[in-house]
């Protein structure tokens, strides 16, 4: 009974952990959906924390990039980058 018991939590601490990294996926695509719709060359980060948190984003501005929070990941997100688009979006690690 105890093995059957220790399976089934595992089993769904698993599911959980797909389902978090499934909605990580979506939830970046839609966000670089949204960021290259089009460009402002003029658009800083106190203005792209605004546009990100009226579409429903966890977006604070930080000095020259802001940070954005999806699924439990942190990212920095650049106004006016390298890539096509509203801003640059990179995976912040915290160490």
């Amino acid at each position: 009974m105890t093995k059957y018991l220790v399976g089934l939590v595992t089993a769904c601490i698993a599911l959980v952990a797909l389902n978090c990294a499934a909605a990580t996926a979506d939830e970046l695509s839609d966000l670089k959906s949204l960021v290259t719709a089009f460009e402002d060359v003029r658009m800083n980060s106190q203005d792209l924390a605004f546009y990100l948190a009226t579409h429903g984003y966890n977006a604070a501005p930080k000095s020259g990039y802001v940070e954005l929070s999806l699924c439990g990941q942190n990212y920095r997100v650049i106004p006016n980058g390298k890539e096509p688009g509203l801003c640059d979006i990179e995976l912040e690690i915290i160490g």
